[in-house]
């Protein structure tokens, strides 16, 4: 039997650091998801941290997203059950957390993945990371992301990255205001620190009052977003095209879509 660690916990220095350690590829599954839902709880409620840094130890993996069983033949109902843990639970978590979190890209965040990296304060990215929304190469829609993509990089930016499903990279992502910063590899830990401590060494009382005044500023309506994205998400996962592009993906085949008349 694996006992392998899929989350690993620790505490340095006043900062939680959460490490994602599902292999092959981060890939989210309701247990998986649960338990880093749970570990953003624990770091939120511990009154000794100060910074919370969400990291990967997959080799060139931050997350990859879904893992596509969850979808392939599933009910409407069972879809939802999953969707209202990423989208309403993890944001739920993270409004409420009451301290800064740092994402730390080091490989490749895609679909959901990406969802999980922008929930959080912060985004730092390695020269490995790159970025993506492929859903709609499966036939599914990345319908979370209609809520908070435009008004980081813009409409016209963010109909291009969602429709295309293409890949892009740290120094795109900077300017695109996507991400914080892009960091080589080699200093890539050290810059994350550095920034955690930064924030640590601020007074914590003004940290939460200030992060959930500036939460309720930006993100209000975000939250009013999700149940329509649930929503979305759900009728285009159970129709023909996305179960037949899941299933191309699988197989490593092109889908062949349904014509509509």
């Amino acid at each position: 039997m694996n006992n392998k660690k899929i989350i690993n916990y620790k505490i340095e220095d006043s900062i939680a650091i959460i490490t994602l350690n599902r292999s092959p590829s981060n890939a989210f599954t309701i247990q998986f998801l649960d338990e880093i839902l749970n570990s953003l709880t624990k770091a939120s409620k511990d009154t000794s941290v100060k910074v919370v840094i969400l990291e990967s130890n997959i080799a060139k993996t931050f997350c990859a997203g879904l893992d596509l069983n969850i979808l392939i033949d599933k009910s409407s109902m069972e879809i939802r059950e999953f969707l209202n843990r990423l989208y309403i639970d993890l944001w739920d978590v993270q409004y409420n957390m009451g301290k800064p979190i740092i994402a730390a890209v080091n490989g490749a965040a895609r679909g959901g993945g990406m969802t999980l990296a922008i929930s959080c304060d912060m985004i730092i990215a390695s020269d490995n990371a790159s970025f993506g929304y492929p859903e709609i190469n499966l036939g599914l829609l990345p319908a979370i992301h209609f809520n908070h993509l435009p008004r980081i990089v813009g409409r016209y930016n963010a109909f291009e990255l969602l429709f295309s499903g293409r890949t892009f990279y740290p120094d795109e992502a900077v300017k695109l205001g996507l991400i914080n910063k892009q960091v080589s590899n080699s200093n890539f830990l050290e810059e994350v620190y550095k920034t955690a401590n930064i924030f640590s060494k601020k007074s914590p009382t003004a940290i939460r009052l200030g992060r959930a005044a500036f939460m309720r500023t930006n993100d209000l309506d975000y939250r009013r977003g999700v149940a329509n994205a649930v929503e979305d998400f759900c009728n285009a996962a159970v129709t023909d095209d996305a179960q037949e592009g899941l299933k191309a993906f699988l197989e490593k085949r092109k889908p062949a879509w349904e014509e509509k008349n």
